[in-house]
């Protein structure tokens, strides 16, 4: 819960969420490729009829570690996300640098399967903290996205200041009820962009002589995307949420009505304030008149004593 000095003025909490536990399988879904081939690597190299082919501990080891890292480049090709494909090379490094290490090159077909594994679980309870360092809490004021694991991060959106909201949800999300809500804010945070590339060849001349080359250009596309710590990343319910934000978004955006009615007080104050200014010159006006008539009034009592003589 949030702590009752942190609100501001009059700010009531709606609800405090966090992902739901389906909701990073990208990331759960590496960890369990990783207890797949760990399994098929052991049953391959120890109780399969091409147990045959692994006499080499070498052989074990390259077979092991061309898929993993085929597997890295495919999966960070299609997530745009290099980092994949360096931590699975960083796990065959440590694979290999464990058997040279210790010397068990004549178990390697039982090391690097049950190695896979411990990895594998490792990584799922790395997956599940990140998830729970996630919090978002919703106020009839604004949206708090707090997370961080070794590093605390904090970003606030005040309601007003969002222009639209996406959301989105996958077969998963779909099935169980959860799905991800990104605010934009009018600074257009909350928004990514993706290139586009286009490549082509040049043929030339009656023979059919082609001149391959590549030429291209870059266009970007604006397109909805934050990190999980700035979104309302696998929030459940979704749809009781996703209507929650967007009757607090709309109840903060001004009606045209509305925009009427602040124009019209604004020229009324206008206005007002423009009576006030006239009467206040009417009462200086009124004020030299009494002050002009009172030296008047003394000059004709100077004056009369002189006739009188």
């Amino acid at each position: 819960m949030m702590d009752q000095e942190d609100l501001l003025n009059r700010e009531n909490v709606e609800k405090v969420l966090s992902p739901h536990p389906l909701s990073f399988m990208g990331l759960q879904s590496l960890c369990i490729f990783l207890i797949v081939w760990g399994s098929i690597t052991g049953w391959l190299v120890n109780f399969s009829e091409f147990t045959g082919w692994f006499g080499n501990w070498l052989v074990i080891l390259f077979l092991w570690s061309i898929v993993l890292l085929v597997v890295g480049v495919a999966a960070s090709i299609l997530t745009i996300r290099w980092r994949i494909f360096f931590m699975y090379l960083a796990i065959v490094l440590c694979g290999a640098g464990l058997i040279i290490w210790q010397g068990w090159q004549d178990i390697a077909g039982i090391v690097l399967p049950y190695f896979t594994v411990l990895v594998s679980i490792a990584g799922f309870l790395m997956v599940e903290w990140y998830r729970r360092s996630h919090k978002y809490v919703i106020t009839n004021q604004r949206i708090i996205f707090r997370g961080g694991v070794v590093t605390k991060q904090e970003r606030t959106l005040r309601y007003d200041k969002i222009s639209d909201i996406n959301s989105k949800q996958g077969i998963i999300g779909q099935i169980f009820g959860f799905g991800t809500i990104i605010p934009i804010s009018q600074s257009g945070f909350g928004l990514g962009a993706d290139t586009s590339f286009a490549a082509g060849g040049v043929q030339a001349g009656e023979k059919k002589v082609k001149l391959l080359g590549l030429f291209g250009g870059g266009k970007e596309v604006q397109t909805p995307r934050a990190r999980s710590y700035y979104e309302l990343h696998g929030i459940h319910p979704f749809k009781e949420v996703k209507k929650v934000v967007e009757e607090l978004v709309q109840g903060s955006v001004i009606t045209p009505y509305q925009q009427e009615l602040v124009a019209q007080n604004k020229m009324n104050n206008e206005f007002q304030k423009e009576q006030l200014e006239f009467q206040k010159k009417n009462v200086d006006l009124q004020k030299e008149m009494r002050d002009l008539l009172k030296k008047q009034k003394k000059l004709s009592e100077i004056d009369a004593p002189d006739e009188e003589e």
